[in-house]
């Protein structure tokens, strides 16, 4: 209580109540979980789910297509909906599954997001299912180096293959943009077949895309 107490008053002294709110109820959450036998997680995590008309993008259409499915904060609730998700195989074209921590919402304009980017990888759909769900299992399992920088994942279905991206919250920072991406290609195991592809999302809003025109390699 002492510690808990004395990161409060600091936090008042620097002026940051909305961390204190954020802890607070974080903790509340772990202790709740705790108290169920649960395994709580450190972050609390959103499943979307888009699926859009090929070839139509404007902002208004693609806010409204974006569907919050469900939450979860511990193990079991991950398993439980995890379980029920259709594999990338099954999903239709083109379709969106953004996995992203809670209060975030999988939008560029999004005030965690705006300043970020993503490292976009593309897959054969013969392979894609078995990254995504080593990348969910390293994002739940809080493996990811510089965790608190990671916004959310997203899997893109398309017609051709599948895409996966890693969403980080600062593209200016160049030292922990290429330590996510080695973060990224350490725990898939990443072939050194694939590249790896870096976009921030001014840009993506600038161009009206998500995955052309990439600004960095590697």
């Amino acid at each position: 209580m002492e510690i808990a107490e004395r990161r409060d008053e600091e936090m008042r002294e620097s002026g940051n109540m909305e961390n204190i709110k954020s802890d607070s109820f974080s903790d509340e959450r772990y202790s709740r979980d705790l108290k169920a036998g649960l395994h709580p997680l450190r972050y609390k995590f959103a499943i979307w789910y888009t699926r859009r008309t090929p070839g139509v993008r404007s902002q208004t259409s693609y806010e409204d297509n974006i569907k919050k499915i469900v939450d979860f904060s511990t193990v079991e609730g991950f398993w439980a909906c995890y379980c029920h998700l259709a594999r990338s195989s099954l999903l239709p074209s083109p379709t969106d599954l953004h996995f992203f921590k809670d209060g975030i919402r999988p939008l560029w304009e999004d005030s965690a997001n705006c300043n970020g980017g993503k490292w976009i990888i593309r897959f054969s759909k013969v392979v894609s299912a078995r990254f995504w769900e080593d990348l969910l299992l390293a994002l739940v399992g809080d493996q990811l180096d510089d965790a608190d920088n990671i916004c959310g994942a997203v899997l893109s279905v398309r017609f051709n293959e599948d895409i996966i991206s890693v969403w980080n919250r600062n593209a200016s920072d160049h030292q922990a943009v290429m330590g996510l991406r080695d973060s990224i290609k350490r725990h898939l195991k990443l072939p050194h077949s694939y590249v790896m592809e870096y976009k921030p999302h001014d840009a993506s809003l600038r161009d009206n895309s998500s995955y052309r025109n990439t600004w960095m390699r590697g």
